[in-house]
This record gives structure tokens, sequence and C-alpha cells, in this order.
């Protein structure tokens, strides 16, 4: 009796043990996973595992983009910012002809923008088109470099007003535009990517890093405007002074040291999957809408196809909401007979019919485009500071003392001021407009803040370019740079345009990266730049035909190759009433535009609290 009362007292406590060492493993679990915590978005690691938050993304990736953002683009303005001087100097191009160049070139960016995005929303996602990209764009600035430094700055010490260039052969102009349109290549693939990746550091789905993403695409400008500010100044005095070479070497390691930074950020970044051709499923709902063009469109979207439960016609995305605009493509997913027959012969296609979440994805993208297309024009008056600020400010008296203000300097004040409304808007403004609207400034009505800025931005502009030429000498009016009056006097301008960069490019990146569907994130960053793009085009062809048209027998036109002779105030005063028509016309679109709703993504791990019937996988 001893030893089985023993026995059973031995065994008891060895359960005992046993159940405490369950409990023990279980409390150790439950820590382990309120550590492990998933992300709910759907993000994943790059081993293609689900993000665990504590341990990815959020601000310390962040601020990784952030410095590879600016270092990037210290290296892109490095060479952009006094490109039309170069181009003058050097390749001894005359300003109209230097202006247009550097247009086009600015243009060029930007549409390659649409590549990057194309690339990664559809096939490689947006951390390996960063990285491919930015190799790209070392290799375009080294060339350029290299170039630089053997054949084009020859004599030594030439690119500066005193001192010409030799003529070059057409082989050496050939190796600056290869490597001038290598960085417009590596740049432009890269810059709508690095925003949303950016952005995808931060789970929108969770309240404190949904309004951490908000303020990082602040900050992104930020970073942006604060890297192109050491190009503005320090780069940009090397280059006035005719140290070409190496400016362009300093742009170099500026982006190597920017893509060293962001491969070593590697392990700490969360991704989304690539969603595919955009371009089928659009062509797919077109198909499908023209075959059933006799089909008569239901009043409401409770008739139409969609894939039930957690299925989607985009993988990784999550379901829209049916609405009431361009009706005609709700055809695609109207059921017919031929459908439910071909279905059950396990034949259905999707060129016959498209879930709703695939017809409201294009009907996405056609709202967007009235906002797009009213924003080019605001693009037009941006770009004057890379090309006709710099050319007034050559014009006006640049030295103080014995020192001489680089006139693509002057944009310094463009960056300061972007910096100063940032923190402005961020810690003043909209705390106080929140208190008598609850919600704020939505983005459209920001970006509409923007473009009566810019207004006021050209109107200054002109004013100080009337009063410049008022000051220019009777009898230096052949003299370039006979103005008395200080290039400070530019401030303003200057100031203004960076005042509505703030309301303008910042809402940009917020709404086109908001109202994309998940599918087209880099698509609707690509957007933003690209109206960048058109107005740097749209810019030039502006140029051309003012200049054709105020030509006359005893007049070289409104912006000559000297300044004194011409009337640039004229072209500003332009550009103001153009912008102020484009401003009523953006109104109309901004009242008529509906914001998106979407269904809940699916989280990481495969619950989600609000309608679960609208996941995607």
């Amino acid at each position: 009796m001893a030893s089985s009362t023993s026995l059973e007292i031995s065994k008891g406590g060895n359960n005992e043990m046993m159940g405490s060492g369950k409990v023990r493993k279980r409390v150790i679990k439950e820590e382990m996973d309120a550590d492990d915590e998933y992300t709910l978005d759907g993000t994943v690691d790059r081993h293609g595992r689900p993000s665990i938050r504590g341990k990815s993304g959020g601000w310390f990736a962040g601020i990784i983009i952030l410095v590879n953002q600016g270092l990037a683009t210290l290296a892109f303005f490095g060479v952009g910012v006094n490109l039309v001087l170069f181009l003058t100097r050097v390749l001894q191009q005359d300003n109209a002809e230097a202006a247009n160049s550097v247009s086009k070139w600015t243009g060029t960016v930007y549409i390659f923008s649409l590549v990057g995005a194309f690339l990664s929303d559809s096939y490689w996602g947006r951390y390996k088109t960063c990285a491919i990209f930015q190799m790209i764009f070392v290799v375009g600035l080294a060339l350029l470099s290299l170039s630089t430094y053997l054949f084009l700055v020859k004599p030594n010490g030439c690119g500066v007003e005193a001192l010409e260039c030799r003529t070059h052969s057409s082989v050496e102009i050939a190796l600056f535009y290869l490597s001038t349109y290598l960085v417009a290549l590596g740049n432009g693939g890269y810059q709508p990517n690095i925003a949303t990746f950016g952005a995808d550091q931060f789970d929108e789905e969770d309240s404190k890093e949904g309004f951490q993403k908000v303020a990082f695409f602040s900050y992104f400008y930020l970073a942006l405007n604060l890297g192109s500010l050491f190009s503005n100044t320090i780069l940009g005095y090397f280059e006035d002074e005719g140290m070409w070479a190496l400016g362009f070497w300093c742009s170099t390691g500026s982006a190597f040291v920017a893509l060293v930074l962001f491969l070593a950020g590697t392990p700490k970044y969360r991704h989304f999957k690539a969603t595919g051709n955009p371009l089928a499923r659009f062509c797919q709902v077109v198909v499908s809408a023209a075959k059933k063009w006799r089909a008569g469109v239901p009043e409401n979207g409770d008739d139409l196809y969609e894939v039930e439960g957690k299925g989607c016609a985009i993988s990784g995305g999550r379901k829209i909401f049916h609405t009431n605009g361009f009706k005609f493509l709700d055809r695609a997913a109207i059921i017919t007979s031929r459908d439910l027959a071909l279905q059950d012969e396990g034949k259905d296609s999707p060129w016959r019919l498209c879930t709703i979440t695939q017809v409201e994805e294009v009907k996405c993208i056609l709202r967007l485009l009235p906002i797009w297309l009213c924003t080019i024009l605001y693009s037009v008056v941006f770009t004057q500071m890379a090309s006709l600020f710099v050319e007034q400010g050559a014009a006006m008296k640049t030295t103080i003392g014995n020192f001489k203000i680089p006139p693509a300097s002057m944009s310094s004040f463009d960056i300061l001021s972007v910096a100063a409304f940032i923190f402005l808007y961020r810690r003043v403004l909209d705390p106080l407009v929140s208190r008598l609207k609850s919600k704020g400034l939505t983005e459209l009505q920001r970006m509409g803040v923007g473009l009566i800025i810019a207004i006021t931005a050209m109107v200054a502009a002109g004013i100080v370019e009337n009063f410049r030429l008022k000051s220019a000498t009777i009898d230096c009016l052949n003299c370039e740079g006979s103005s008395s009056m200080s290039i400070f006097w530019q401030v303003p301008q200057y100031a203004l345009i960076g005042a509505s960069e703030v309301f303008m490019y910042v809402g940009q990146l917020e709404f086109f990266n908001g109202q994309a569907p998940d599918g087209l994130k880099s698509f609707g960053s690509a957007l933003c730049m690209t109206s960048i793009s058109l107005g740097n085009y749209v810019s030039s062809l502006l140029v051309s035909v003012v200049m054709k048209i105020s030509k006359e027998d005893d007049m070289p036109g409104w912006i000559p190759g000297n300044l004194n002779r011409g009337h640039l105030d004229r072209f500003y005063f332009l550009l103001a009433a153009l912008t102020t028509a484009d401003f009523l016309l953006y109104i109309v679109c901004a009242r008529w535009y509906k914001y998106i709703k979407m269904g809940g993504r699916e989280s990481n791990r495969g619950t989600h609290q609000e309608k679960p019937e609208e996941l995607c996988v």
C-alpha cells in the first residue's frame, strides 16, 4: 500500500509538473505571439512569409528610404539644377534652345516613371524595381562624369562666362545625351516606386501606422527637397564656376551611397506582391463590355458578377464596391445565359465575363484622369524654376562684394519654403482647420490651394521681371546681365512656388496613392510624376509658340538670348492667366470626383474584423 501510494503521489507530481510545463509553454508562446504580431495589410517579408510588425517596416525602414531619397535627389539635381547653364556655356546652345532641351529631358525623366511603375505593379515588385533602376542611375551618372571630364569641358576651366568651350564632335554630343538619358531612365523608373515602397512600410489597417503613413508622404517630399538643397547651393556653386566634372562626380558618389544604403535595409522591408499585368485586365473589361453592347445595364450592382468569398480577379488586392459612374463598362460584369453555359462546361473566360472589382479598377483610373490633366499646367509653372528662373537670375546683379551667387542656387529658397510650409501645415494649419472641419482639408482641396499660390508666384515673377527690364540701362540693352537689380528680388517667386508644392505635390502623392486600386499603387505615384513630365513638354511647346508669334523684324521675341531685349514678364503673366483658367476647370473636376470605397484587405493572420466577405486572395 505504501509503495502504491508513493507511486500515485509520484505520478500526481509528475502530472502537475507536466501540467505546469504546458502552462509555462503556453504563456511563453502567447508572449512570443504578442511580440511577433503580424501586419494586417497582407505585406510579406523578403522570403514571402507574413511580415512581423515589430521586426519589419515602420519608421526604421521608412527612415532608410527617406535618407535614400535625399541622397538620390542630391545626385539627380546635381545634374538637373544647372543643366540649362551647362547647355548654354559648354554645349553653346542659346537660351530658348537650352530651356527646351531641359524641358524635354525633365519630361523624359517622368515619362520613364510609367515604365518603372508598370514593371513594379505587374512583375518585379517595388523593391526589385527600385534596386535595378538605381543601378542604371549610378551607371548613367558615372558615364556623364567621365565624358564631361575627358571630352566636354575642354579646354580645362571652360564653361564659365569668361572662357568658352571648344566645339564638340557629334560623337561627344551623342555620348553626353546617352549618359543624361540613362540618368533620366534610372531616376524616372526609381522615383514613383520608392514613394510607394516607403508607404508600404506602414500598415494602413493599424490606426497608429495609418497615421504614420500619411505623415510619411510629407516627410518624403521634405527629404526630396532637402536632398536638392546641397545640389542647389554647394554643387551649384562649383558648377557655376566651371567645375562641372567635380559636381557630376559628387552626384555619382551620392547615388552610389544611396544604392548601398537601400540594399543594406533589405532585411527590414515589407513587400506587396506584384498583381500581374494591368493592361490585360483593362483590355478584358473593354472587350467584355463590347461583346455585350446590346445588353441592358442594371440599375445597381446586385446582379453583376463578382467572385464569392475571398476569391478575387486581382490577387492580393481588395474588392472594390460597385459605383454608378461609367455604367457602359458594367456590361463586362453582366451574366448572360451563354456565360452560365460556359461556366457549366468549365470554359468561362475573363474576356467574356469580368468581376465588379475588375470593372471598378478601370473606372478608378478613368476618374483620376481629369484631375491628373488639371495638374499638368501647374507643372508648367513648376518647371520654370529649372529654366527661365535661372536665366532671369543670370541677367540680374548676382554679386555681393567679391562673392558671386550662382543663379541656380536661388532655388534653395524654394526648398526652405517647402520645409517651412510642411512644418507650418502639419503643426499649425491642419490642426486649425480640423477644429473647423472634422477631417481637415481633403487632398483635392489642398491641390486647389496649390494652384492658387502658383498663380500668385507667376504674377510675382512677372512683376520682378518688369522692374528688372526697367532697371537695365539703355546703353547696355545689348549687354547680358546689365541689370542693377539684385537677384534677391527673386526670393518671393521661389518661396511662393515652394509653398504651392506643399499643397499640390504632397496632396498629389497622397491622393493618387490612396485612390489608385491596389494593383496600381506605383502607377498612382507615376501619375503624379507624369503630370510633371507633360508639364515640361507643354512648357517647351509654349516657349516655341510664344517665340514664333512674338518675334518681329525689330524684336527678337519675348525670350531671346539677351533677356534685356525681350519681354519675359509677358510670358510669366501669360502663365498666370492660363493657370487661372486651369484652376476654374479644376474646381469643376474636383466637385465631380467621387472617392472610391474598397472592402477590407486580407490580413496575414487570415482574419479581418470588417467585411470579411470583401476580402481577396
